[in-house]
Protein backbone atom coordinates (compact mmCIF):
# COMPACT_ATOMS: atom_id res chain seq x y z
CA UNK A 1 0.00 0.00 0.00
CA UNK A 2 0.87 3.42 -0.46
CA UNK A 3 1.77 5.60 2.35
CA UNK A 4 1.02 8.95 2.92
CA UNK A 5 3.36 10.61 5.71
CA UNK A 6 1.94 13.76 5.39
CA UNK A 7 -1.61 13.02 5.91
CA UNK A 8 -3.71 15.59 7.26
CA UNK A 9 -7.28 16.03 8.84
CA UNK A 10 -10.13 17.78 7.37
CA UNK A 11 -13.21 18.71 9.10
CA UNK A 12 -16.95 18.75 7.82
CA UNK A 13 -19.73 20.65 9.80
CA UNK A 14 -22.65 19.79 10.47
CA UNK A 15 -25.24 21.42 8.87
CA UNK A 16 -25.42 24.71 10.84
CA UNK A 17 -28.68 27.25 11.39
CA UNK A 18 -28.38 30.59 13.36
CA UNK A 19 -29.51 28.96 16.52
CA UNK A 20 -26.52 26.62 16.58
CA UNK A 21 -23.45 28.96 16.14
CA UNK A 22 -22.68 30.43 19.74
CA UNK A 23 -22.48 26.65 21.33
CA UNK A 24 -20.76 25.58 18.11
CA UNK A 25 -18.17 27.94 17.36
CA UNK A 26 -16.23 27.06 21.52
CA UNK A 27 -16.29 23.50 19.98
CA UNK A 28 -15.42 24.22 16.94
CA UNK A 29 -12.24 26.13 17.85
CA UNK A 30 -11.48 23.33 20.06
CA UNK A 31 -11.42 20.94 18.26
CA UNK A 32 -9.30 23.24 15.67
CA UNK A 33 -6.29 23.24 18.28
CA UNK A 34 -6.28 19.40 18.46
CA UNK A 35 -4.75 18.62 16.32
CA UNK A 36 -2.74 18.73 12.25
CA UNK A 37 -6.51 20.37 10.74
CA UNK A 38 -5.31 21.48 7.48
CA UNK A 39 -9.09 22.12 6.20
CA UNK A 40 -12.37 22.69 7.52
CA UNK A 41 -15.46 22.53 5.14
CA UNK A 42 -18.02 24.89 6.47
CA UNK A 43 -22.06 24.18 6.02
CA UNK A 44 -25.25 25.95 6.20
CA UNK A 45 -28.60 24.15 7.27
CA UNK A 46 -30.50 24.70 4.02
CA UNK A 47 -33.67 26.75 6.39
CA UNK A 48 -31.28 28.83 7.28
CA UNK A 49 -29.44 29.99 3.96
CA UNK A 50 -30.40 33.55 4.59
CA UNK A 51 -28.01 33.51 7.51
CA UNK A 52 -25.21 31.94 5.69
CA UNK A 53 -22.99 35.26 6.09
CA UNK A 54 -23.86 35.97 9.95
CA UNK A 55 -23.32 32.06 10.76
CA UNK A 56 -20.08 31.23 8.56
CA UNK A 57 -18.22 34.65 8.90
CA UNK A 58 -17.09 34.07 12.62
CA UNK A 59 -15.85 30.14 11.89
CA UNK A 60 -13.84 31.38 9.05
CA UNK A 61 -12.28 34.08 11.27
CA UNK A 62 -11.51 30.80 14.25
CA UNK A 63 -10.17 28.65 11.15
CA UNK A 64 -8.16 31.59 9.88
CA UNK A 65 -6.80 32.09 13.14
CA UNK A 66 -5.73 28.61 13.69
CA UNK A 67 -4.03 28.74 9.97
CA UNK A 68 -6.83 26.36 8.78
CA UNK A 69 -8.01 26.39 5.27
CA UNK A 70 -11.94 27.09 5.37
CA UNK A 71 -14.47 25.97 2.71
CA UNK A 72 -17.93 26.67 1.76
CA UNK A 73 -20.25 24.01 1.22
CA UNK A 74 -21.78 24.88 -2.70
CA UNK A 75 -21.62 28.32 -2.84
CA UNK A 76 -19.06 29.53 -4.54
CA UNK A 77 -20.13 32.96 -4.94
CA UNK A 78 -20.24 33.31 -1.29
CA UNK A 79 -16.56 32.25 -0.05
CA UNK A 80 -14.73 35.75 -0.71
CA UNK A 81 -17.90 37.57 0.72
CA UNK A 82 -16.96 35.70 3.53
CA UNK A 83 -12.88 35.68 3.59
CA UNK A 84 -12.85 32.00 2.92
CA UNK A 85 -10.27 30.24 1.49
CA UNK A 86 -12.51 28.36 -0.94
CA UNK A 87 -15.15 26.26 -2.14
CA UNK A 88 -16.71 22.25 -2.25
CA UNK A 89 -18.91 21.56 -4.34
CA UNK A 90 -20.71 18.45 -5.85
CA UNK A 91 -20.39 16.47 -8.93
CA UNK A 92 -18.67 17.56 -12.27
CA UNK A 93 -21.36 19.89 -13.91
CA UNK A 94 -21.92 23.10 -13.94
CA UNK A 95 -21.18 23.75 -10.16
CA UNK A 96 -18.02 22.64 -10.46
CA UNK A 97 -17.32 24.48 -13.40
CA UNK A 98 -18.52 27.69 -12.11
CA UNK A 99 -16.49 27.07 -8.88
CA UNK A 100 -13.40 27.21 -11.05
CA UNK A 101 -14.16 29.97 -13.27
CA UNK A 102 -15.22 32.23 -10.20
CA UNK A 103 -12.43 31.28 -7.41
CA UNK A 104 -9.09 30.12 -9.41
CA UNK A 105 -6.29 30.42 -9.27
CA UNK A 106 -6.80 32.48 -5.68
CA UNK A 107 -8.86 30.52 -4.12
CA UNK A 108 -9.03 26.53 -3.57
CA UNK A 109 -12.07 24.28 -5.45
CA UNK A 110 -12.44 20.68 -4.03
CA UNK A 111 -15.04 18.38 -6.01
CA UNK A 112 -16.78 15.54 -3.99
CA UNK A 113 -20.10 13.08 -4.70
CA UNK A 114 -17.73 11.99 -7.19
CA UNK A 115 -20.05 8.37 -8.09
CA UNK A 116 -16.97 6.70 -10.16
CA UNK A 117 -13.70 6.81 -11.26
CA UNK A 118 -14.53 8.64 -14.89
CA UNK A 119 -16.26 11.50 -12.40
CA UNK A 120 -13.16 11.52 -9.99
CA UNK A 121 -10.70 11.87 -13.35
CA UNK A 122 -13.08 14.32 -14.79
CA UNK A 123 -12.63 16.87 -11.61
CA UNK A 124 -8.85 16.27 -11.23
CA UNK A 125 -8.29 17.01 -15.53
CA UNK A 126 -11.06 19.89 -14.68
CA UNK A 127 -8.50 21.64 -12.37
CA UNK A 128 -10.32 20.55 -8.83
CA UNK A 129 -7.33 21.50 -6.05
CA UNK A 130 -8.64 18.06 -4.34
CA UNK A 131 -11.44 14.76 -4.77
CA UNK A 132 -12.91 13.89 -2.01
CA UNK A 133 -14.30 10.03 -1.44
CA UNK A 134 -16.55 8.26 0.73
CA UNK A 135 -18.72 10.51 2.13
CA UNK A 136 -22.13 10.36 2.59
CA UNK A 137 -24.32 11.11 -0.28
CA UNK A 138 -27.45 13.73 0.49
CA UNK A 139 -29.77 10.66 1.01
CA UNK A 140 -27.84 10.12 3.92
CA UNK A 141 -26.07 6.47 1.74
CA UNK A 142 -22.37 6.01 2.56
CA UNK A 143 -20.45 3.89 0.96
CA UNK A 144 -18.33 0.80 2.84
CA UNK A 145 -15.11 1.36 4.03
CA UNK A 146 -14.18 -1.21 1.49
CA UNK A 147 -15.14 0.78 -1.46
CA UNK A 148 -13.45 4.24 -0.11
CA UNK A 149 -10.02 2.46 0.38
CA UNK A 150 -10.11 1.35 -2.89
CA UNK A 151 -10.70 4.27 -4.64
CA UNK A 152 -8.28 6.36 -2.45
CA UNK A 153 -5.23 3.41 -3.46
CA UNK A 154 -5.92 3.46 -6.90
CA UNK A 155 -6.15 7.52 -7.13
CA UNK A 156 -3.10 7.84 -5.02
CA UNK A 157 -1.16 5.22 -7.19
CA UNK A 158 -1.74 7.17 -10.15
CA UNK A 159 -2.45 10.68 -9.26
CA UNK A 160 -0.98 13.81 -8.08
CA UNK A 161 -3.94 15.68 -7.32
CA UNK A 162 -4.85 15.28 -3.38
CA UNK A 163 -7.46 13.01 -2.48
CA UNK A 164 -9.26 13.62 0.78
CA UNK A 165 -10.79 10.46 2.50
CA UNK A 166 -14.24 10.55 4.90
CA UNK A 167 -14.24 8.42 7.64
CA UNK A 168 -17.24 7.78 9.19
CA UNK A 169 -15.13 6.61 12.51
CA UNK A 170 -12.78 7.94 14.16
CA UNK A 171 -11.02 4.18 13.63
CA UNK A 172 -10.87 4.21 9.57
CA UNK A 173 -8.45 7.40 9.97
CA UNK A 174 -5.61 4.41 10.04
CA UNK A 175 -6.61 2.29 6.81
CA UNK A 176 -7.26 5.38 4.72
CA UNK A 177 -3.84 6.51 5.82
CA UNK A 178 -2.51 4.14 5.40
CA UNK A 179 -4.46 3.67 1.47
CA UNK A 180 -2.42 6.80 0.72
CA UNK A 181 -5.03 9.67 1.82
CA UNK A 182 -3.57 13.24 1.43
CA UNK A 183 -6.75 14.08 4.34
CA UNK A 184 -8.76 12.32 6.00
CA UNK A 185 -12.38 13.84 6.43
CA UNK A 186 -14.13 13.67 9.86
CA UNK A 187 -17.54 15.53 10.38
CA UNK A 188 -20.17 13.45 13.09
CA UNK A 189 -17.24 11.19 14.40
CA UNK A 190 -15.80 14.20 15.80
CA UNK A 191 -19.09 16.56 16.97
CA UNK A 192 -21.04 13.85 18.19
CA UNK A 193 -18.63 12.89 20.13
CA UNK A 194 -18.27 13.76 23.95
CA UNK A 195 -15.30 16.14 23.37
CA UNK A 196 -14.51 17.49 19.90
CA UNK A 197 -11.32 18.17 21.15
CA UNK A 198 -10.46 14.55 22.31
CA UNK A 199 -12.13 13.07 18.97
CA UNK A 200 -9.83 14.90 16.99
CA UNK A 201 -6.99 13.94 19.22
CA UNK A 202 -7.66 10.56 18.48
CA UNK A 203 -7.80 10.78 14.85
CA UNK A 204 -4.32 12.47 14.71
CA UNK A 205 -2.92 9.69 16.83
CA UNK A 206 -4.53 6.83 14.50
CA UNK A 207 -2.83 8.80 11.34
CA UNK A 208 0.14 8.87 13.48
CA UNK A 209 0.02 5.22 13.79
CA UNK A 210 -0.46 4.55 9.93
CA UNK A 211 2.45 6.24 8.95
CA UNK A 212 5.18 4.44 11.33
Amino acid sequence: MAVAPSCRLYLITPPLGGADLAAFAPRFAEALGAGDVASALLRIAPAAQGEAKRILQPLVELATARDVAALIEGDARLAPRVGADGAHVSGVGAELAEALASLHPTRIVGAGGLRSRDDAMSAGEAGADYVMFGEPRRDGFAPPLAETLERVAWWAEIFETPCVAFAGALGAATPLTAAGADFVALADAVWLASSAAAAVAEAQALIAKATV
